[in-house]
């Protein structure tokens, strides 16, 4: 029987850590990861690879602690067979600004590819100064190294210069700079050829030939976005009704069978009989309760920030697509305008030949002519000067015309491709993320039932006389 002295609140081993207990990523497998894969395989839209890229974001550390200017700096490190590493293990310290550049610079530099977010950096830790608390730091670790994760497995990303500095770079500071100088263009790509340089996108304009492909791909998109929100909805709604660090609320299940083990405790020291049982039993409860809420901290915490990391994700592909829209209509609209300049060309060509008046053109060019004819613009040295004019802006927008079709035909193409590589991502992403949720399930449920099954013997040695 246990002393009267001797707490029973001490014996509880299921504490959880200060900072949560995150699943340490082992080198990636699967698909998502295949990196290399013969020039003749697959089809046309398949992504071919040049070698592997394998990245880790480990140990943050605290960088002129004691001023102002305080940082958190992180280990980059990676381990890679492609010909443009200098080295197969490359690493180096950076900051999160660091990765704020090579991202934007990115988006800049390969606007077809499905860049991957960033976490914010508007966050309350901000203000509050808890940016250096473990726990932030540790979700900040595992923030970047999701986001280097997708950069290894995007087939362009990884062969980027600016991805190879990143790594290998010991004048970051200086890389940085020449870049912003000299900025290089996006690298071959087939063809991908300059954007031209006035868009007439307007906000609200829709394509008009739409291609079936990417209308599958958008609804697919809202598909898996609808899913993913569902979800987060869903389990937040679990995390918070299982441990919310709110007892008041009534809906913390940690928190009651804490209170139901105090209580338990107390009916004890009234049943002098089964004190010792109860007191078993109330402790327990209290490993029960401890379980929940490490549960919740090495598996749903980890599982709703990925979650919601997966579907900033999927926002990035889905601005991809809406680019890729913007160049058809760039495309619709020349070509609009390319018809109607050439109308007004072959108006002015059959009004001076004589061989047409403007009364066979329509209401819209009838009006026009009169207004020429008031202000005195209407005699035939005008209309020929008008249509040298309207020759040259026509032959300059038929090479704008092809240039924008060839534009939104290659970033179609290029599109295509960037749905195959995100496809495979977000399988990788996807298994790996419902794998972590699954063992932690099948952790908490093995370590509940062996907790409840050695109460049971317990429980079953209390006599009661009949």
């Amino acid at each position: 029987m246990l002393n009267d002295d001797e707490d029973v609140f001490d014996s509880v081993t299921w504490e959880s850590p200060t900072a949560p207990v995150y699943p340490e990523h082992t080198s990636p497998s699967g698909l998502g990861y295949r990196q290399s894969i013969d020039s003749n395989e697959g089809g046309p839209h398949d992504p071919k690879w040049e070698g592997h890229l394998i990245t880790a974001v480990t140990d943050p550390q605290k960088e002129l602690a004691e001023t102002k200017d305080a940082y958190v700096s992180y280990l980059v490190s990676a381990k890679t067979n492609l010909p443009m590493f200098s080295t197969p293990n490359p690493s180096a310290r950076r900051r999160f600004q660091d990765f704020v550049f090579l991202r934007e610079h990115l988006v800049k530099d390969f606007p077809a590819c499905v860049v991957p977010p960033l976490p914010g950096k508007h966050r309350l830790e901000y203000i509050t100064g808890d940016r250096f608390s473990p726990e932030f730091m540790e979700r900040r670790r595992l923030d970047l190294h999701r986001f280097l994760q997708r950069l290894a497995r995007h087939p362009t990303l990884q062969r980027s210069t600016l991805v190879r500095a990143f790594f290998e770079s010991s004048e970051w500071n200086v890389h940085m700079h020449q870049h912003l100088a000299h900025p290089p263009g996006p690298e071959p790509s087939p063809g991908i050829v300059d954007n031209i340089t006035d868009t007439l996108l307007n906000a609200f304009s829709r394509v008009r030939k739409p291609d079936e492909r990417f209308l599958d791909m958008r609804e697919r998109v809202d598909k898996f976005e609808d899913g993913l929100v569902l979800s987060e909805r869903l389990w937040t709604r679990v995390r918070n009704r299982t441990t919310d660090g709110n007892p008041e609320s009534g809906e913390d299940l940690t928190a009651d069978y804490h209170d139901l083990a105090v209580a338990v405790q107390g009916l004890g020291f009234l049943e002098s009989g089964i004190t010792d049982p109860l007191n078993h039993f109330s402790n327990t409860l209290l490993e029960f309760s401890a379980l929940l809420r490490h549960t919740t901290q090495t598996t749903t915490d980890p599982f709703l920030l990925q979650l919601h990391s997966l579907l900033t994700y999927s926002h990035a592909n889905r601005a991809v697509l809406k680019l890729r829209d913007q160049k058809q209509l760039d495309f619709e609209e020349l070509s609009d305008y390319l018809s109607g300049v050439t109308a007004e060309r072959d108006r002015l060509t059959a009004i001076i030949s004589g061989h047409a008046g403007s009364s066979g053109l329509g209401l819209g060019a009838y009006l026009k002519d009169r207004m020429e004819s008031i202000r005195g613009a209407d005699d035939d040295r005008s209309r020929v000067e008008k249509k040298k004019k309207l020759d040259a802006k026509i032959k300059e927008l038929q090479e704008a015309v092809t240039t924008a079709q060839e534009t939104s035909d290659a970033f179609s193409d290029e599109t295509l491709r960037e749905q195959h590589v995100f496809q495979r991502a977000k399988e990788a992403e996807m298994k790996e993320m419902l794998g972590n949720l699954a063992d932690g399930q099948i952790e908490f449920y093995k370590t509940a039932m062996e907790e409840w099954d050695r109460i049971i013997p317990v429980i079953e040695r209390i006599h009661v006389d009949v």
